[in-house]
């Protein structure tokens, strides 16, 4: 087991790389999974990662070392504490962080039987908590334009808790086609006047288009979907655009069970 204790260190240099920069997750195709439930998900999913950092104290940590024993040909790297924290956003250190590849989409959207498409949304935990509602429905895919947060960063894995593994996620989607070559209906949740997503049928193949949180969705991509609005009987203008998303998914599951 290799320990680094340098900030000059190649290795930890580039770690640190891929935990701060966008571009350098896209560049590498790589990022890097923070804590022993994210750990457990991945491994859950079948995949393993390329290397483990661990802290010290991480390696007696019982979780942690039978997550280490799971994996026995993966390559471990025991990281000074101080360094183990510069790469890590939590406030209580985790012990495990999983360097793995970012794993490239599989399935074509004419293939989709449920899918979501994200319309430049910009905060971490919102895009986080729609990929963790889109896998717990159990949709195909996640198209997201230009305009999204990066799907791989620490705060939106984090968010999703594992939803990233189970699902194909698609980046830089030019979402006006997406929805031009979708076999099947498309939705659009609006705040307009228009039909109720409650009395529309969301069995078949179908698609939500969720967009920016303060913005909302495109002309363009509005005019490819049928618009639907979710009833609010409260004094609120409208949803979070992650429980917008939520709500829309889980009533397309009731009718589809």
């Amino acid at each position: 087991m290799k320990y680094i204790t340098s900030q000059d260190n190649p290795f930890f240099k580039e770690l640190s790389k891929l935990s701060g920069s966008a571009r350098q997750r896209g560049k590498q195709a790589q990022t890097l999974l923070d804590g022993a439930h994210l750990l457990a998900a991945y491994l859950s999913s079948g995949k393993q990662p390329l290397q483990l950092i661990v802290t010290g104290d991480a390696l007696n940590d019982t979780e942690i070392s039978v997550l280490i024993q799971q994996i026995p040909n993966v390559p471990v790297t025991q990281l000074d504490d101080a360094l183990f924290a510069e790469l890590s956003e939590l406030k209580t250190v985790s012990g495990v962080i999983a360097l793995i590849p970012i794993p490239q989409a599989e399935k074509l959207i004419k293939d989709n039987r449920f899918a979501l498409l994200l319309e430049n949304i910009q905060d971490p935990g919102n895009l986080g908590s729609m990929l963790r509602s889109a896998a717990a429905a159990g949709c195909d895919s996640i198209y997201m334009s230009k305009g999204c947060v990066d799907a791989w960063s620490p705060k939106v894995l984090r968010a999703a808790m594992g939803g990233h593994f189970i699902l194909n996620i698609y980046e830089h989607a030019d979402l006006c086609n997406i929805a031009g070559d979708f076999k099947g209906s498309l939705f659009a949740a609006t705040l307009q006047q228009a039909a109720s997503l409650y009395d529309s049928s969301l069995r078949g193949n179908i698609a939500f288009a969720i967009g920016n949180e303060g913005a909302g969705l495109s002309i363009e991509l509005m005019s490819k979907a049928k618009a639907i609005t979710i009833p609010m009987p409260g004094k609120v203008e409208s949803l979070n655009a992650a429980a917008a998303a939520a709500v829309c998914l889980f009533e397309a599951v009731r009718q589809r069970i």
